[in-house]
């Protein structure tokens, strides 16, 4: 936890994570650093002015620590912070989110004919959707999330214990989806000041790919979200925004609308910064 402080109080913090990352297949290893969100302020400073001495410390400190590079995301604004990244050699990637309103219509009334033909389909061939009833299942969905993301060097998924944290928490839920008692899918979804957030989702979709198990745990988890409530439903990660991305056209088929952000990145590498900068220069 990165803090802020003038001479009395706490003005201002971040949560960073630190995490090394290693595989034998493909055989990789290095040390990343994460940071979601710009942290939270006092109402009564400059949110940016504060952020900036925070992203300095915060960049000497991953320095130190020998991050291969720092990824910020989920900025509460695009520009937000732009000239205080640009002055420690961040550069911005494009990148996509998908928001959904749940307040005006409910999810059934914003898919096609054929999503709803399928999610019925499914429903009758046993598939079901809950809350994960346990720590136990919450470990099971781990080790599907572990192996989901194996392959996917750049995203970084969630330890073992803050999964389990989040199933504590009152502000987190993980769903699991099910065929006969066997998880096939799951998402852990972060609820906060009137919206959710699906923050991770993994499915054995390979495996089970009649029973489209990405779809129904993504189905479950905004139907929750609109039952209890809440006006969005956002999804946080659907990649770059390239003209062709599958995975986006899947997330906009349940009625979203794109949204297009920035994550910074610093690559600790002097000359390779400067490269990856000027090849994702606007």
């Amino acid at each position: 936890m990165a803090v802020v402080t003038d001479d009395k109080r706490i003005v201002g913090h971040a949560l960073a994570i630190i995490r090394r990352r290693g595989s034998w297949l493909p055989p990789y290893l290095y040390t990343q650093g994460r940071i979601y969100g710009e942290g939270e302020y006092a109402d009564d400073i400059n949110r940016e002015e504060v952020f900036g001495l925070l992203l300095q410390a915060l960049t000497r400190k991953m320095r130190r620590r020998l991050c291969l590079y720092t990824e910020f995301s989920n900025l509460s604004r695009k520009m937000f912070g732009y000239r205080f990244f640009r002055k420690n050699n961040y550069f911005p990637v494009g990148w996509q989110e998908v928001h959904n309103s749940l307040h005006s219509k409910s999810p059934i009334e914003r898919i096609g004919d054929k999503l709803q033909d399928r999610i019925e389909r499914v429903y009758n061939l046993g598939v079901s959707t809950r809350e994960a009833s346990s720590e136990s299942e919450v470990r099971k969905f781990h080790k599907l999330l572990h192996s989901y993301y194996r392959f996917k060097i750049q995203r970084l998924p969630p330890t073992e214990e803050q999964l389990v944290e989040l199933y504590r928490s009152d502000y987190a839920h993980i769903f699991v989806t099910l065929y006969k008692d066997k998880i096939i899918g799951g998402c852990a979804c972060a609820y906060s000041e009137g919206n959710a957030y699906l923050w991770y989702i993994a499915s054995r979709r390979k495996s089970y790919h009649i029973l489209h198990p990405n779809t129904m745990t993504i189905w479950h988890a905004m139907n929750w979200a609109w039952e209890h409530n809440y006006s969005h439903f956002f999804f946080l990660d659907v990649g770059l925004p390239y003209p062709r991305n599958p995975y986006r056209e899947f997330i906009l088929s349940f009625g979203g609308k794109p949204v297009s952000t920035y994550r910074w990145f610093r690559i600790s590498i002097g000359w390779l910064n400067r490269m990856v900068s000027w090849f994702y220069r606007e």
